[in-house]
């Protein structure tokens, strides 16, 4: 199907907010929904069309945002998608990509540049919610249709990842620098921290021995015990996913296992667009981290940060002291 542009002139109202948006997806019911949502932001819609441009190299600026829909790749797909990870990185455009679970490792692995919002299959709100995600990100711009819980949810996600942080930051070194708390918010992170004499590392307090990687076999015992509970109780019920995240990377971390964003999307035990959603804060917050294989540009995995790592020994060290309370 070619690809056909228009402009949305926004309503009276919304005139003079800063940001454009570019939307491309092959299904045209896909693009209107999502046009529809864009324009009940108050925002100004400056592309929609098809992927056709985009496989085409399409020179023409792109939106600050860009939603985008690949539920499937292929070369040209990899292609496209690289092309636009580093447009939009050089531009500061903010990225929406849905996709497929089949799809997902690849989109994952090509946009490494523009930290991108990756959602998977997603519905209609979770869309709005995405986009609800990058507004929040500029100031003096309202989502109007944005639902209050919908909101809630946002709030809820950047305020528990911060609080998960916290705990293991204690039974972490004493004497290291805090994180800082903007990490977990929509908002830029301070200056990285620095020693008395204004450098970084030489003048740190002594940090205290890394602790030793938890036993594999007691973390995955743990995993099991927990996926248990679905077996008698409403899921829904354990809804938050980051620790079973930690449990998961911490025990491929001892295993030597290098984990795929899909596989680490299962283990959550939540659908995968919250699954990504809480890897990309728990990442901003610096739980996590990205780590491309260099033996296949292609692919890209997730592990724990060596300061989670360090965090998570120390839970194990402490309940090996009281084996009682696993």
């Amino acid at each position: 199907m070619p690809h056909a542009d228009f402009v949305y002139r926004p309503a009276n109202d919304a005139v003079g907010l800063p940001l454009a948006v570019s939307i491309f997806a092959d299904s045209a019911h896909l693009r209107e929904e999502m046009r529809d949502d864009v324009a009940a932001a108050g925002l100004e819609v400056r592309e929609c069309g098809s992927l056709a441009a985009l496989f085409e190299g399409d020179p023409r600026p792109l939106g600050e945002v860009v939603l985008l829909d690949c539920p499937e790749v292929g070369g040209a797909e990899l292609a496209a998608l690289n092309r636009l990870d580093m447009r939009a990185s050089r531009a500061g455009a903010h990225l929406v990509i849905s996709t497929s679970v089949a799809a997902l490792d690849d989109v994952f692995a090509c946009c490494d540049l523009s930290a991108p919002q990756i959602l998977v299959d997603p519905s209609r709100a979770e869309r709005v919610i995405a986009l609800g995600q990058v507004l929040a990100r500029v100031p003096n711009l309202r989502l109007r249709e944005l639902a209050e819980d919908e909101r809630l949810t946002l709030l809820r996600l950047t305020e528990q990842v911060g609080q998960i942080a916290a705990r293991l930051e204690r039974l972490g070194d004493e004497g290291a620098p805090r994180w800082n708390p903007a990490a977990f918010r929509f908002e830029s992170p301070a200056p990285a921290f620095t020693g008395p004499g204004g450098e970084g590392g030489g003048d740190r307090l002594a940090r205290s021995p890394r602790p030793s990687p938890p036993d594999p076999r007691l973390v995955r015992t743990i995993i099991r015990h927990r996926q248990l509970r679905a077996k008698f109780f409403d899921a829904e019920l354990f809804v938050d996913p980051a620790w079973d995240i930690l449990l998961d990377l911490t025990a491929a971390r001892a295993e030597q296992a290098r984990v795929s964003v899909t596989s680490l999307c299962i283990a959550s035990g939540v659908p995968p667009t919250t699954a990504l959603r809480w890897i990309g804060q728990m990442t901003q917050g610096g739980l996590l981290e990205r780590v491309d294989d260099e033996a296949d540009r292609r692919r890209a995995f997730i592990t724990l940060s060596d300061r989670a790592a360090d965090g998570m020994a120390r839970y194990f060290t402490e309940l090996g002291r009281n084996p009682k309370a696993i």
